[in-house]
């Protein structure tokens, strides 16, 4: 079993940054990959970007060159920076990770971009 938290969504004007962070519950390997997928009112739920071995990484292209996802293996943590938000970028935020053949997800966490 694997717990993911999510945390630093919130309300931000366009053109703003929020930093998410989502902490597993255990220790993930570092060749799993973690990631972050996104769901707005009414739309299916969508990658944003993941990170795998704490170098490979792969982003949406709606979000290149603004969003960026690291990894912490000693913290057990994943974070997603997102500079340059947008209206569009309004979502519910979820972290994933498939451990041992099982998918995980978070709770979710909301950012609303709006002036």
């Amino acid at each position: 079993q694997v717990q993911l938290v999510e945390s630093g969504g919130g309300l931000v004007q366009p053109g703003g940054s929020l930093r998410l962070s989502c902490t597993a519950s255990r220790s993930i390997p570092s060749r799993a990959a973690m990631g972050w997928y996104r769901q707005a009112p009414g739309k299916q739920r969508d990658l944003v970007a993941t990170i795998t071995s704490g170098t490979s990484t792969n982003y949406a292209e709606s979000v290149k060159g603004r969003f960026t996802i690291s990894r912490d293996n000693a913290k057990n943590t994943v974070y997603l920076q997102m500079n340059s938000l947008k209206p569009e970028d309004t979502a519910v935020y979820y972290c994933n990770t498939v451990y041992l053949g099982l998918n995980y997800w978070g709770r979710g966490t909301q950012v609303t971009v709006s002036s």
